[in-house]
C-alpha cells in the first residue's frame, strides 16, 4: 500500500513540474510569431558555437555572460525583445535581467527547438 500511496506522489509532482514548466517555457506560438513579425529583436543568448551550428532565422547572437556588455545592441527599452537559448535556462536569466535594469517586453521563447516556423 505505501509503495502504490509514494508511486501516486511521484507521478502527481512530475505532473505538477511539467505544467509549471509549461507555464514558464510554453510561450504561445502563435503570440510568439506575432511579436517576431511584428519586429521584435530575436536574441539567441548561446554561445557562439551553438549559434553557428543552428540558429532562427534573423537572430542576433548574444551570449548570456555579454548581455551586460552589449546592453547598446537590444536598443529601446520598451521594443519587444524574444530571448532564447538551447533549453530556457540561459534565456531565463537574461530575460530576468533585462527586466530588472527597465526592458519591459522580453519574451523567453525557451530553447531554439521551441521557436515558431519562420
Amino acid at each position: 500500500m505505501n509503495r502504490i500511496v509514494i508511486i501516486v506522489l511521484v507521478v502527481i509532482c512530475v505532473i505538477f513540474l511539467v505544467y509549471k514548466l509549461k507555464s514558464v517555457f510554453g510561450v504561445n506560438q502563435t503570440q510568439l510569431k506575432e511579436k517576431i513579425d511584428a519586429g521584435a529583436l530575436v536574441v539567441d543568448v548561446r554561445t557562439v558555437a551553438e549559434f553557428q551550428s543552428g540558429h532562427f532565422p534573423g537572430a542576433v547572437n548574444i551570449p548570456v555572460d555579454e548581455v551586460s556588455k552589449r546592453l547598446d545592441e537590444f536598443g529601446d527599452k520598451n521594443k519587444a525583445i524574444v530571448v532564447y537559448c538551447a533549453s530556457g535556462g540561459r534565456s531565463g536569466s537574461a530575460k530576468s535581467f533585462l527586466e530588472s535594469i527597465g526592458y519591459s517586453d522580453v519574451t523567453n521563447a525557451g530553447g531554439l527547438s521551441n521557436m515558431p516556423n519562420p
